[in-house]
């Protein structure tokens, strides 16, 4: 059972702000040889949505930027599912709860989210459309996508 957090930046203790760091290296760094300067001073704006298993591992992770940080419009970045997780629709149920806490907390607003291209067809089926043609960001294809809650 994976239980989900949302968090501020400053309501993160010390311990799950170093696990926040260590799941997003290990994904975009060293699994996808992505190399880019990951704290990128939005973290502090965002809300981190935190998913723990009952081991206390941070295995879902992804975080909410508030408008005008990045896009005029609230926007979804880092989202993870470590490597052994994935096969457990996790990354399906990540998005769900954060589309559901964004709804409640901000009600019906827009929402961008850059994904990488071989995930254009996941995010379609929750309800995202592809607004861009494809550019590159620290080596790998993306796309931008919007909806509106």
């Amino acid at each position: 059972m994976i239980q989900f957090e949302f968090k501020t930046f400053d309501s993160l203790n010390i311990h799950e702000l170093y696990a926040i760091m260590q799941v997003r290296n290990e994904v975009f760094v060293y699994e996808q040889h992505c190399y880019y300067q990951d704290l990128d001073d939005k973290d502090q704006a965002c809300i981190h949505v935190l998913g723990w298993n009952e081991q206390q591992q941070l295995v879902a992770y992804c975080r909410i930027l508030p408008p005008g940080l990045t896009y005029p419009t609230h926007a979804i970045g880092r989202v993870l599912v470590i490597a052994t997780y994935r096969k457990l629709q996790l990354g399906r149920v990540l998005m769900q709860k954060t589309l559901a806490y964004i709804q409640s907390e901000f009600g019906q607003v827009p929402l961008t989210i850059e994904a990488q291209l071989y995930l254009q067809t996941f995010y379609e089926s929750l309800g995202f459309i592809r607004t861009s043609d494809v550019f590159d960001d620290a080596g790998i294809d993306h796309v931008e996508m919007k909806m509106q809650l």
